[in-house]
């Protein structure tokens, strides 16, 4: 079973160069010769924070669409930057389709309710200078506002299926 736990938890997608910002214009003219530096001169463009996966399998970073998805997004770097995904497994691995974590009772890799756990019930957290609060289960608002669909390498949240 994969361990997963965010390194930095998410950090924003900035380039440093001699302690000055590069400039975001510049970046579309750089040569790029490895995927995740595509990545991160996207999400650099686009002022999205990337969300860095230190795991026992490797490293790997995921661009989080705060652009698009804010409610979502802002959810996941709250999570993040609170701890709430460290030392979790991935509790559902299902090879050539997807990779599954984010419950709380995965920390335990056989525990049988893997999968079943969520955040706390009336937490909040920040989304653009607003606050926003989960329901007593733990469920964000519904923000169905996007049409990016879940093509490989995508980072998806699970949903109960119920309003809200």
């Amino acid at each position: 079973t994969m361990l997963a736990s965010i390194a930095r938890a998410v950090r924003p997608a900035t380039f440093h160069g001699r302690s000055t910002l590069v400039d975001r214009a510049r970046l579309a003219t750089r040569p790029v010769t490895h995927r995740a530096s595509v990545r991160r001169m996207a999400a650099a463009a686009s002022s999205n924070p990337i969300a860095v996966f230190d795991t026992s399998e490797g490293t790997f970073e995921a661009e989080l669409f705060m652009d698009r998805m804010p409610i979502t997004a802002s959810n996941f770097v709250d999570l993040a930057n609170t701890g709430f995904y460290d030392g979790l497994h991935f509790h559902r691995v299902i090879d050539n389709f997807m990779l599954q974590f984010g419950c709380p009772h995965s920390k335990d890799a056989k525990s049988p309710r893997s999968g079943t756990g969520g955040p706390k019930g009336g937490t909040s957290y920040d989304c653009n200078g607003e606050t926003v609060k989960r329901d007593g289960g733990g469920n964000i608002p519904d923000e169905l506002i996007d049409q990016t669909s879940n093509e490989p390498g995508t980072l998806s949240m699970a949903n109960t299926g119920q309003p809200n």
